[in-house]
């Protein structure tokens, strides 16, 4: 008896390049382990070619538009992607059929794409990232005007004709799975949560360089998107207090990652008086996000509350959790969820507070200790990408019908609790020293103390 002919799906993402989408890629991944054929179509990121066999994943690359600006602008970036995916769609199809299509969004376009594909026998999974909707709401407020109304109407409807299309819904929590059923009129037999959590094999601590410090004594890091509903502004507030309003020389600040408001952040920065204090990053990868949260003594997650950010499930939260970095966070309830009794709560839009409460964290290192340890612990045991990828491959395998092999055909993986592993062993791929995790009095230590490297971590030199 012949074994089925493994089947094939395309992914669709528009926001971000792969694999720099973290989530887009632990999916890719466990599609391939499975023993999925897989592709993606996605812009170019800096150097990228137009099209790269990735551990066995087909990458179809396409130049970016130029930043949008203003209603017009957004329009043609949507029309623009669109149609450059619907020409790598057809690109991808004379290379091999596709059984699926998995679209990713923002934006709540590809329903579109979907439906002449669908003629073709082609299944469509919608991969629930963001509200847009909530988006629109958050950052300009209930419209009163005509021109607002339309705009948020339009982004309803084709938020209905997304979820009216999918065969199959993805939610990244519960919050949005409600909305997928209750707004979207989608069974919920037909939806799965698959959260984006941290996959903690990787994503784990490592005894940092001195150096990413830049001669304070507490670091503090912020990690994402720096967008208007981001509250990263919130950071630099925070900033200003501990430094100037405390006195705090020994803190410095790293705001890792890139957006619409870097530039605007940046400024504020210098307005502030902080320039000697905050470092920006820009975009940066793996290697540099293990070094610098290892390095870090408090993790920061500033999000206001919004109609978008308090269902919203932040990457940030759970992957401070897994490098052991104890979190300040604003008191959301999907950041709740995530952070459980592993973080502080400030109230929403107290930055006073939240200065307050990074001071105090940072201070009390045996608090820290019990935070820290306890988040990774977290991290390890509830919020860990390795049940979401079973959860992930699940909905292919019975929209399909396809006997998989499941993500892990090897077995369960497990992140050194095993024995036999020395000290030498526990080296990341860039050969920096890990944080022994069998170990819970290491654990413990390492979240005090953040301890770092005494000579130059090799990569980062």
């Amino acid at each position: 008896m012949s074994r089925q002919r493994a089947p094939h799906v395309l992914i669709i993402v528009q926001n971000l390049p792969v694999p720099l989408d973290r989530r887009v890629w632990l999916e890719c991944k466990a599609l391939r382990a499975a023993g999925y054929e897989v592709s993606v179509i996605c812009p170019k990121g800096p150097g990228d070619p137009a099209y790269a066999v990735l551990d066995g994943v087909h990458l179809y690359k396409y130049a970016p538009p130029k930043q949008a600006d203003g209603v017009a602008g957004y329009a043609w970036e949507f029309v623009y992607c669109w149609l450059r995916t619907a020409a790598l769609s057809l690109k991808v199809r004379r290379r091999a059929r596709f059984h699926v299509m998995q679209a990713c969004n923002p934006p709540d376009t590809y329903w579109a794409l979907a439906l002449p594909w669908k003629l073709d026998g082609v299944k469509f999974v919608f991969d629930h990232h963001d509200l847009n909707p909530e988006v629109f709401r958050s950052r300009f407020g209930e419209p009163t005007k005509l021109a607002g109304k339309v705009q948020l109407a339009v982004l309803k409807w084709l938020e209905r004709r997304t979820f009216r299309t999918a065969d199959r819904v993805i939610s990244t929590n519960t919050s949005y799975q409600d909305i997928a059923v209750n707004r979207g009129g989608v069974k919920r037999e037909h939806t799965t949560v698959v959260r984006s959590g941290p996959d903690t094999s990787v994503m784990r601590p490592v005894y940092a360089d001195q150096d990413l410090r830049r001669g304070g004594k507490h670091l503090v890091a912020y990690l994402g998107i720096m967008g208007p509903q981001d509250g990263v502004d919130g950071v630099l507030l925070a900033a200003d207090r501990i430094v100037h309003h405390h006195g705090r020389r020994d803190f410095r600040f790293v705001l890792l990652g890139f957006g619409d408001c870097l530039d605007e952040l940046k400024q504020q920065s210098t307005d502030l008086g902080l320039d000697d204090y905050v470092e920006f990053t820009g975009r940066v990868g793996p290697e540099k996000i293990a070094g610098y949260l290892s390095a870090a003594s408090v993790g920061l997650s500033p999000d206001p509350r919004s109609p978008l950010n308090d269902v919203s499930t932040m990457n940030k939260t759970m992957e401070y959790m897994a490098y052991a970095l104890p979190v300040v966070a604003y008191r959301l309830t999907e950041t709740v969820v995530s952070g459980g009794d592993c973080a502080v709560y400030v109230e929403p839009g107290d930055s006073d507070g939240l200065a307050d409460a990074v001071l105090e964290l940072a201070d009390d290192p045996e608090r820290r200790a019990e935070l820290g340890s306890a988040g990774r612990r977290r991290a390890e045991q509830v919020l860990d990408w390795r049940p979401q990828a079973q959860a992930y491959v699940g909905v292919y395998d019975e929209l399909l019908g396809f006997p998989s092999a499941g993500p892990f055909p090897d077995g369960w993986p497990s992140v050194d609790r095993r024995s036999g592993i020395t000290t030498d062993e526990l080296r990341d791929q860039w050969g920096n020293q890990l944080v022994d995790l069998r170990d819970d009095a290491a654990l413990r230590e390492f979240a005090a103390t953040r301890i770092i490297a005494t000579e130059p971590v090799r990569g980062q030199s």
